[in-house]
């Protein structure tokens, strides 16, 4: 595994030194339940409200507005299902948009097959929503949107206070999924004007398992899980402390290093995307150019399919050669053979959509490390392409996205 190149930093990161050594006093002897009254749990208590201060701040907070979970997932789904079962007299209505994840997805779907109505909002072919099209969708019975911070899959910033500014307007409560933007770029809940917001901890170099939901105060909202009296009642079940410490260490070093580590990937993100601009002919950039996450590189190869690639660098043949770890895709997804349905709500063709490639990069990574994999990656397209019974060389189709006969644009 060290000599490996891991790229794959969208579905996880690995976990921060520091975080496990905060993480490793609350796995051992300091094993008190923070529920109960003595000594020994009131420790376990304090350090959980020390990583729930940490989070505040990274996201511009007040630490009673910070709830643990088990991660994104779970936030999402107590966000929407929560918001959903508190204001259901007022209206049945939600919107979203087609790019999002499936945690925002399936519980709009398990709301609809309950009665509720959900807009799904189209995105523009570099996946952005117009925040013109969340104010016409907004109804008298609208209780909530649900948007997306940055896509998992090609990275793109959606202009979050711009819809807040619309949705605070309105007097509609905005939920933001931040799993994927939370600690690479600046969260602030106030500049985004959102209600609530999710968080989860190994998106950023924390431990798995943990992540919070951001409720700002007076927001109606039923509890996801019912039981004890944890996190003020809305959040059932025994704290996960070493989880919960991790989140909070993982916070405070993201907070510290945001600004120079999101120029430095910034610089390597456009770095490989203009080699393979330069090196490869017939692909598409998925996603917008500069408004992206400074990690984030998605490409369509045209001919070939991005699993193909991705199980090609992953376990290379030749002697001493070095895996590569890139996704095709979302993680949670990954293992079906359907396109991506985000890069199919771009309008990119499902041929198209199947070639694509994910490459996600952390703190980690070096230049050296992406020439590697860039020469690995061009090496094994090639290979591929000379097999692909489809591929036909220097089509250009794709490579623009606007060229004359663009299936790219005839599909959007």
């Amino acid at each position: 595994m060290d000599r490996a190149i891991f790229l794959d930093n969208a579905a996880t990161t690995r976990t921060d030194p520091e975080v496990l050594e905060a993480m490793g006093e609350w796995l051992g002897d300091n094993f008190g339940s923070p529920a109960t009254l003595y000594a020994f749990g009131s420790q376990a208590k304090q350090a959980i409200e020390a990583a729930r201060q940490h989070v505040a701040d990274l996201i511009g907070s007040d630490q009673k507005d910070v709830y643990f979970t088990s991660g994104a997932t779970e936030a999402n789904n107590w966000a929407i299902k929560g918001v959903a079962e508190a204001l259901e007299e007022k209206g049945k209505h939600i919107i979203t948009n087609q790019a999002e994840h499936h945690s925002i997805l399936m519980p709009c779907g398990y709301l609809e097959k309950k009665g509720w109505d959900v807009t799904y909002l189209p995105v523009d072919g570099d996946g952005l929503v117009d925040p013109a099209d969340v104010e016409k969708a907004i109804r008298e019975d609208t209780v909530l949107v649900t948007m997306v911070h940055a896509n998992h899959e090609i990275g793109t910033i959606q202009p979050i206070a711009e819809i807040g500014a619309i949705t605070r307007e309105k007097g509609v409560y905005l939920h933001v999924n931040a799993a994927q933007s939370v600690g690479h770029v600046p969260v602030d809940v106030a500049a985004m004007s959102c209600d609530l917001l999710s968080i989860s901890g190994h998106k950023f170099y924390g431990p798995k398992g943990v992540g919070a939901l951001y409720v700002k105060r007076g927001v109606r909202i039923v509890p996801l899980l019912h039981g004890g009296g944890q996190e003020k009642k809305r959040r059932a079940g025994t704290h996960n402390v070493p989880g919960i410490v991790g989140l909070g260490k993982a916070s405070e070093l993201a907070r510290k290093n945001l600004a120079s580590e999101a120029e430095r990937l910034t610089t390597l993100r456009d770095y490989i995307i203009g080699k393979i601009e330069s090196n490869m002919e017939d692909i598409r950039l998925n996603g917008h150019r500069t408004k992206r996450l400074p990690n984030n590189v998605n490409v369509s190869i045209e001919g070939i399919e991005g699993e193909s690639i991705m199980l090609s660098l992953s376990y290379p043949t030749a002697e001493n050669a070095r895996p590569v770890f890139v996704s095709t895709g979302s993680a949670c997804v990954s293992g079906t053979l359907e396109p991506s349905h985000i890069l199919l709500a771009l309008g990119l063709p499902a041929e198209l959509a199947h070639g694509s490639v994910r490459i996600s990069l952390s703190r980690h990574d070096t230049r050296e490390d992406a020439d590697y994999a860039l020469d690995s990656l061009f090496a094994v397209s090639e290979r591929l392409r000379s097999m692909s019974p489809v591929y036909k060389r220097g089509s250009k189709q794709c490579a623009s996205g606007s060229g004359e006969g663009c299936d790219c644009e005839a599909a959007s």
